[in-house]
């Protein structure tokens, strides 16, 4: 896995209230990631996009989930959104991710 290609896994952070619980009670984290990625890829990129000389983020565990494009009409043309996935990342005790600072 090269560099070029962990970057371009993650692409948004997931803030809601139900993400936002996760974080600060069991400490998952959740990210809209590319539809080809595995869990490996997405371990590494979070890791590689997240860590400081500092502060060393190490991942526990990645589950994903397979969401699939609703169908939509639009001035009655049909048409549908795209797939996505989505990642819940576990993250071992001590570490944190802080998307705001």
């Amino acid at each position: 896995m090269n560099q070029e290609r962990l970057m371009t896994i993650i692409h948004t952070p997931v803030i809601s209230e139900k993400a936002t619980i996760l974080a600060e009670n069991k400490r998952y984290y959740v990210f809209k990631v590319a539809l080809d990625a595995t869990k490996l890829e997405i371990k590494k990129a979070v890791e590689l996009a997240f860590s400081t000389d500092s502060k060393k983020i190490v991942v526990e565990k990645v589950r994903v989930c397979n969401f699939k494009g609703k169908n939509k009409v639009f001035k009655q043309r049909p048409g549908q959104r795209k797939n996505w996935k989505k990642a819940y990342v576990k993250l071992q005790e001590g570490c944190d991710i802080d998307f705001m600072g």
